[in-house]
């Protein structure tokens, strides 16, 4: 008797987004699974030489090598660009590699980005560092000063590229006033939509042309695998593909399957870490040895109305500075016990660093003064503990300087 194959259900444009994250992307095999399969092969086989030729052509579809085609890996994407609102998604090894692999797709010798200069300590090594080596140049501008991001447009400039909120400052770009201005002269807009990830924020709805994340953070959420992606249009995400092809910046089907499970809770563990984060927020603001706090859902964020209008919520990102400098700010980290020291992101367990000697350590200082990366500054990423444990955790620290 032969199996029932069910296929996949449309789900994009029809479902909440609490739906997408769980169902979006999903074909079962032969075997009816409930859960997505996990397909661990480098090859596919083909039924004959004819098919294996149309295959490697791209005259049929499916699957060939998996250095650029796998089951697994096309589920994730297509429930990320489902979550999106894209037209398609190209995933990666790790949300560095989905840049580098968008730059490299899009942009020739001689082109021009247009970058913010609030932005993660590898990516503005990327762009101001090893991309001017390929003859493709970076303007850095603030990320909120939107006449600047005008005045840096060049004849040659290719790219509009920003991530907000920014790492580790919390600045929120107005993306819909910087499309304006990129596409009335055929920019690209390309966003970094890590923090928020599309349950807080949708850049393409925004107008944006082009959705980047580090899939390790909180689309996984548990701190355990690598990965990215690019999503948007097919037009522009089929050069990145290209690229991923034949250079193989490749998101691996066990993460890729990691991932998906990840994606099945983003909703409520975002919802949840969010209220965390403006309670701790919140309470920080209050603390005396606190000199400012940035994060989007406190009246007190410069562009608190702009996030309100652009985000769901604040996200889960709390910075601040604290009296005194370095020393200090490292008391603070050393004094810790539950919160842990480590650079990463949207992991369950709430994190701690600071920036200046860590994720932005490898940038000149005064490319960490123009992104505002001073030595007093710490970064926390909320999790799921209570925020009166977080609170009791940090206060060990802060109340000794």
């Amino acid at each position: 008797m032969e199996p029932i194959v069910q296929p996949m259900v449309d789900l994009t444009g029809n479902y909440a987004l609490e739906t997408l994250a769980v169902r979006a992307g999903h074909q079962r095999s032969q075997f009816n699974e409930h859960s997505e399969a996990l397909y661990l092969t480098s090859s596919f086989v083909f039924n004959s030489a004819a098919q294996a030729a149309a295959r490697f052509a791209g005259e049929e579809e499916g699957n060939v090598y998996s250095r650029f085609t796998n089951p697994t890996v096309s589920t994730f994407e297509a429930r990320l660009a489902a979550l999106e609102g894209a037209e398609a998604c190209v995933a990666t090894a790790s949300g560095m590699s989905a840049i580098l692999s968008l730059v490299m797709a899009l942009c020739s010798s001689g082109d021009h980005i247009v970058s913010s200069s609030g932005l993660f300590g590898a990516t503005q090594q990327l762009l101001g560092t090893i991309m001017p080596r390929f003859g493709i140049q970076t303007s850095f501008v603030a990320q909120t000063d939107v006449a600047a991001w005008q005045a840096a447009i060049r004849p040659e400039t290719k790219l509009f590229f920003l991530e907000t909120p920014s790492n580790p400052l919390t600045a929120i770009a107005d993306i819909a006033a910087l499309v304006t201005i990129a596409h009335r002269h055929g920019v690209l807009v390309v966003v970094d939509n890590c923090f928020c990830t599309p349950i807080l924020q949708r850049p393409l709805d925004l107008g944006a042309d082009l959705v980047l994340h580090s899939a390790t953070k909180f689309l996984d959420g548990q701190g355990r695998v690598l990965g990215g992606a690019v999503a948007g249009p097919k037009r522009l995400t089929d050069e990145v593909f290209r690229f991923l092809r034949t250079a193989g910046p490749t998101l691996s089907a066990f993460n890729a399957w990691v991932l998906l499970k990840g994606l099945e809770t983003l909703q409520i563990r975002l919802q949840a870490q969010s209220a965390t984060a403006l309670q701790l927020a919140q309470w920080l603001e209050q603390h005396p040895s606190v000199t400012r706090v940035y994060y989007p859902g406190l009246s007190s964020h410069p562009q608190y109305d702009l996030a309100r209008r652009q985000q769901k919520s604040g996200g889960a990102i709390v910075s601040f500075t604290v009296k005194g400098t370095r020393a200090e700010a490292w008391k603070v980290v050393d004094s810790c016990r539950l919160l842990s020291i480590t650079a990463n992101l949207g992991d369950t367990k709430t994190t701690l660093t600071h920036p200046a000697s860590t994720t932005h350590g490898r940038i000149t200082p005064e490319q960490r003064a123009a992104a505002g990366v001073s030595e007093d500054l710490l970064r926390i990423a909320v999790g799921l503990e209570a925020v009166v444990d977080l609170q009791n955790d940090l206060d060990t620290g802060l109340s000794a300087i």
